[in-house]
């Protein structure tokens, strides 16, 4: 397929708006084009002078930082000269200081379409401070990894609020960068400049590995596209004491415990009849993170029809059975989770506490989705405002 990113577009002639402005840039080792050459070196060659400074968010510019809650200090980029400032250190967004030497913050990131990963909310954090600072915002938008067609889960809770949620989305929200930024614009009411340019040739239902585009690791724990498909589901487990395989070659893929008894597992998961994906046994030690350097028990997710597989409530149900069959062992992770030291880390991952307590009531998994039919529904009757593409 010959799909071009916001990046292609952009590079290929520089918008007149773009022109005689001080640009700052948020983008990440995974901001390349499908030669991967990096966005920082082809926007500054294109504009000479124009590129002032980049912004790095969570796990570092070239996502260095392994695990969560892991800082990245302000850095400089010799080849290019300029600072290097981090969203995810002493800041997690831009400050005034920081935004007076621009004109216009410019976003290539590749995000991975699910609530709970930081780069969505890092782009918001910054579009708000870009709004009261009178900056433009640029994103040059890149593919929804899991295709832009299908939706899933409770949208967020006011009382959930955390940086791995800030406004009220789906875990599985169906929508690229660009079209999460037009939803946060009229979300929050704001005043800004925007300028979101489009990818061509990109449709809704394609998925990354249709796009032929080349897949870089967005962070240390997204290796790999499969890793994209699941996690949606899979970073639940972050919120309890069974290992979402952190500290392995497969991390969310695989998941397990040593208390965990895959056999009985099994036959639990067999009765709701789930479809896309087949559960295969796998034991691992992982080597950092939860029970590091013990023997874990428990499964690798395979899917096998990514239409049909629906992650969240996949998890959710596998979660459910554990806790009912191993309810002396399984426990939900206390705080702090992303600088949260009070709010259970589960029900910011969830984003609704009510989902959690129907887990913790024995509620049939199935039955869980009722919780939130109702606004998903409204959510994707509203939805089409903000999207871009066929």
């Amino acid at each position: 397929m010959n799909i071009r990113t916001g990046l292609e577009t952009f590079l290929e002639n520089a918008p007149s708006w773009v022109k005689g402005r001080r640009l700052g840039l948020l983008c990440n080792q995974a901001s390349v084009d499908p030669s991967l050459r990096h966005s920082k070196n082809l926007i500054f060659s294109m504009l000479p002078g124009h590129l002032k400074c980049l912004f790095s968010p969570q796990h570092g510019l070239y996502a260095e930082k392994q695990d969560n809650m892991k800082e990245s200090p302000d850095d400089f980029d010799p080849s290019l000269n300029i600072p290097v400032l981090s969203l995810y250190g002493k800041d997690r967004e831009p400050s005034s200081g920081q935004l007076s030497k621009i004109d216009l913050l410019v976003v290539d990131l590749q995000d991975i379409g699910c609530r709970v990963y930081t780069f969505i909310w890092t782009l918001y954090l910054a579009i708000k401070a870009c709004a009261k600072a009178g900056v433009g915002v640029v994103v040059l938008d890149r593919p929804n990894p899991l295709g832009g067609e299908l939706i899933e889960g409770n949208l967020l809770a006011q009382d959930c609020q955390s940086f791995v949620g800030l406004a009220p989305l789906p875990m599985r929200h169906g929508m690229t960068i660009g079209e999460i930024a037009l939803f946060f614009m009229e979300d929050q009411d704001l005043d800004l400049e925007l300028h979101v340019v489009k990818m061509q040739g990109w449709r809704r239902e394609m998925d990354f590995a249709a796009t032929g585009l080349p897949w870089i690791w967005p962070s240390p724990n997204m290796p790999t596209l499969d890793t994209a498909k699941v996690y949606p589901g899979q970073v639940v487990w972050e919120g309890t004491n069974v290992s979402e395989g952190r500290g392995t070659t497969r991390p969310f893929e695989i998941f397990g415990a040593p208390f965990l008894d895959p056999d009985a597992l099994r036959k639990e998961a067999e009765k709701w009849k789930l479809p896309g994906f087949v559960l295969r046994e796998q034991s691992f030690e992982p080597t950092l993170h939860k029970w590091s350097g013990k023997r874990c028990r428990g499964f690798q997710i395979h899917v096998t029809h990514r239409l049909k597989y629906r992650p969240y409530i996949t998890t959710l149900a596998i979660l459910a059975a554990v806790k009912r069959m191993h309810p002396k062992d399984f426990a939900w992770k206390d705080p702090p989770y992303e600088y949260e030291f009070e709010r259970l880390p589960a029900d910011l991952i969830i984003g609704d506490k009510r989902v959690r307590e129907a887990v913790d009531a024995g509620t049939d998994p199935m039955d869980i989705q009722s919780i939130w039919a109702k606004d998903l529904k409204d959510f994707e009757k509203a939805r089409p405002t903000w999207l871009l593409y066929p």
